[in-house]
């Protein structure tokens, strides 16, 4: 069973319909990227998962069970506009948050020390948040999210304003939540964020959904028998060893390597026998498209057919 779907979820503003008949199936621990442009309606629907606003039409579940008002404390959400509040210290605004979501104090307190310690903030604690960097401050809002473990987290953009090594570590916590059981709802404009943290992924443009599925079968669904092959010593004429079931779709030469990019509908065996005699081949591999291709064409196809 899914640990949360949306199901023909539809919401209206004045002329504007931000969801249109949206469903998305998110199963447990895993992490599932909520993909689209800017305006597709990404953020509508995440408001809409943390109840900030209604649906028009459709139904939400979490664990099977009808979206309610008390759900709001099993699910952490960490938006892409931080939200904390300036003057406030930064400990007392952790802990006062902390608390809302449920935890005790002394529960929010170890908790709190662990976590703080872990991001090496520690010293923080008693200052004011508007005297931390963006990075500082999405440590803080970071750790407030996930802190009362819940079911469902809900990311979006959270690698925004980070340094690498932030990433990196920000990264790495996102996986141990998979790890220990967390089930993440990842929005990012970041298609290698996605290829490497995701494994399941829902892409919207202009309101409706126009595709779903686990990254890898996405890739592989957007394969276009294209592959990658280098030579060594490669005989120069290669365009006119290719029959009519191979086509050279690129060429470039490197003192004595010859990189070439073919396109073809016969079986990998069949191609590298064809392959064979015009040289020493050093490296063969298919080019699967990225998650990157896949959206720019798939949404570029979308618009043109939505405007005509």
């Amino acid at each position: 069973m899914d640990l949360f779907n949306a199901v023909n979820v539809t919401k209206r503003f004045a002329n504007h319909t931000a969801l249109d008949k949206v469903s998305i199936s998110v199963p447990p621990q895993s992490i599932f990227g909520l993909l689209g442009p800017n305006g597709a309606g990404k953020t509508t629907l995440i408001r809409i998962i943390n109840q900030i606003t209604g649906p028009d039409e459709g139904e939400l579940f979490l664990n099977g069970e009808k979206l309610k008002p008390s759900d709001v404390e099993l699910i952490g959400y960490l938006p892409e506009e931080r939200g904390l509040y300036k003057k406030m210290k930064v400990g007392e605004q952790a802990l006062y948050l902390a608390q809302l979501k449920g935890l005790s104090k002394s529960d929010a307190m170890k908790k709190l020390k662990y976590w703080f310690e872990k991001f090496e903030i520690q010293a923080w604690w008693g200052r004011k948040v508007e005297e931390l960097s963006k990075g500082m401050q999405q440590k803080v809002q970071f750790i407030v999210t996930i802190l009362h473990n819940p079911k469902l987290l809900i990311f979006d953009e959270p690698f925004s304003g980070f340094d690498p090594i932030n990433v990196n570590l920000l990264r790495d916590e996102i996986l141990n939540l998979r790890a220990n059981g967390a089930t993440i709802i990842f929005s990012t404009h970041n298609m290698a964020s996605v290829e490497e943290l995701c494994d399941h992924i829902a892409l919207i443009n202009k309101s409706r959904k126009i595709l779903e599925g686990s990254v890898k079968e996405v890739r592989k669904q957007f394969r276009s028998d294209t592959y990658e092959l280098t030579f060594l010593h490669a005989n120069g004429q290669l365009q006119q060893a290719f029959s009519n079931d191979v086509l050279l779709v690129e060429e470039s030469k490197e003192d004595e390597i010859t990189h070439i990019k073919v396109k073809t509908t016969i079986s990998r065996n069949e191609l590298l026998q064809k392959m064979i005699p015009l040289g020493e081949i050093q490296s063969f591999k298919e080019v699967i498209p990225s998650m990157n291709d896949i959206f720019i064409s798939l949404v570029q196809k979308d618009s043109k057919e939505q405007s005509n």
